[in-house]
């Protein structure tokens, strides 16, 4: 055993956390380009910018639960290797890794056609309409065709966050996001493909991540490795890694469902601009999100391998110090969104019509944005220590047991119902902060004392 392989458990709480935090959180900026930058270009085409960008953000919900199967392999089975390798069960660790190979695979070959028979009429049902479906199925059919891409690279892109090469993970990142920002003005603009343009651009970009990806976890840089000799799938492997990613997998998915629900109440009662801006909302949202998941998918790493050494005080300092990042951040940007709304909303569109709306909307959607570091501090321990059903419970709650109702009760509760749809995130914000901070209090006790020798 090398003292490479224990760094986890030996360098300092703040060196290790800034070490691995900073990679993460630039591959999660990053990444968000690739959905954030094609709706960039698509809000500015000429004359048809606003209907395609809406048509697009009809997508969404689809995109997302592609996303969401790859984090359901990704945060299940990456914390159990950790915590394998925590263990110095370096080749049960390399067992899990090519399991979850085996499942991404399937699940890719499953989702792509689905996909391509039934994307239409699921977008029609998830907020399109005459106008905007031309534009979501020119998208969504091609970008199904690279639904293997996106699995790959995203689900085994955690395997190597997880060993600790959080540099590698960024590497491989980015090198999808520049190809696409390179190739979506060439395909959307110069050779006039429009919003297909772009969704071609996304899924070579992917294509070109998925090779980096693999090329490194089949290399000897590596700690674990993948093997063709542990993708045989394993009940035993595999399942306590899907109970484990359910959390994530969870969260993502109902974000899909959630999705449908604004889209088709806002069209209800509004129209496309207000879906049009539900998408530009969502895309803010992304944007606050992703720095503090990339600062947590630092951490991870160091709570689960120290957790499965059995180091309660390396656990709990990691855990206090995540809490303090990600509040500070969310309270941060929380701050920025509420004096410069209308700054954000025109990033993605200059439609005289659409920019003041959504300046208004964002103020309400993001209302309860500043709290929202702890819950993600929280959620990603319970994902580090291998707390499946308190992980799922949270994810439940926000956005199942709280949010959704919301949707559909607030509009009839205040005089003006598309602001009482907008409304309902913030709420459902600080009633899920409330209820995971009361969960923690007992469960992250409880499991310390578990591994307290």
């Amino acid at each position: 055993m090398t003292d490479s392989k224990e760094f986890l458990g030996k360098e300092s709480i703040g060196k290790l956390l800034f070490k691995l935090a900073i990679p993460s959180v630039i591959a999660q900026l990053v990444n968000m380009l690739y959905n954030i930058i094609d709706r960039v270009y698509i809000g500015h085409m000429k004359d048809v910018g606003s209907i395609a960008l809406t048509g697009v953000g009809v997508c969404l919900p689809l995109i997302l639960i592609v996303s969401a199967f790859a984090a359901l392999i990704s945060s299940g089975g990456a914390p159990r290797a950790s915590i394998k390798m925590g263990e110095k069960k370096y080749a049960d660790a390399e067992e899990i890794l090519g399991n979850c190979f085996t499942l991404q695979i399937i699940i890719s070959i499953v989702l792509t056609i689905l996909l391509l028979l039934f994307s239409e009429p699921l977008l029609m049902a998830f907020g399109g309409s005459s106008d905007t479906i031309s534009y979501a199925t020119s998208y969504m059919n091609i970008y199904a065709i690279g639904t293997i891409f996106v699995q790959l690279t995203l689900g085994m892109n955690g395997f190597i966050s997880c060993q600790g090469f959080t540099k590698h993970s960024m590497i491989s990142v980015a090198i999808g996001a520049m190809i696409n920002i390179i190739l979506d003005p060439i395909f959307i603009f110069a050779l006039n493909m429009g919003v297909s343009g772009a969704a071609l651009a996304t899924i070579i970009a992917q294509a070109a991540s998925t090779v980096w990806v693999l090329s490194f976890l089949r290399s000897n840089k590596t700690f674990i490795k993948l093997k063709t000799s542990t993708m045989k799938l394993k009940a035993n492997v595999i399942l306590p890694c899907i109970l484990l990613g359910l959390a994530t997998f969870i969260m993502q998915a109902s974000e899909s469902v959630i999705a449908i629900c604004f889209n088709s109440s806002l069209q209800h009662y509004g129209g496309d601009l207000e879906v049009g801006a539900m998408t530009i909302l969502s895309s803010v949202m992304q944007f606050a999100m992703m720095p503090m998941q990339g600062v947590a998918q630092g951490a991870q790493p160091i709570i689960s391998y120290n957790y499965g050494a059995k180091n309660k005080e390396r656990v709990k300092s990691i855990f206090k110090l995540l809490t303090i990042v990600c509040l500070s951040y969310s309270l941060v940007l929380w701050a920025s969104i509420m004096l410069f709304p209308k700054g954000f909303a025109s990033i993605f569109t200059n439609d005289e019509l659409l920019v003041p709306f959504t300046a208004r909307m964002l103020r309400i959607y993001c209302g309860g944005l500043c709290l929202f570091g702890i819950q993600i501090a929280c959620q990603m321990t319970f994902v580090s220590i291998g707390s499946s059903l308190s992980s799922i419970s949270v994810a439940v709650f926000r956005k199942i047991i709280v949010l959704i109702p919301l949707i559909y009760i607030i509009p009839y509760l205040v005089e003006d119902p598309v602001k009482g749809v907008y409304l309902a995130e913030p709420i459902a914000d600080v009633l899920a902060v409330l209820f995971t901070i009361c969960l923690f209090s007992f469960k992250f006790k409880k499991a310390l004392n578990k591994i307290s020798n």
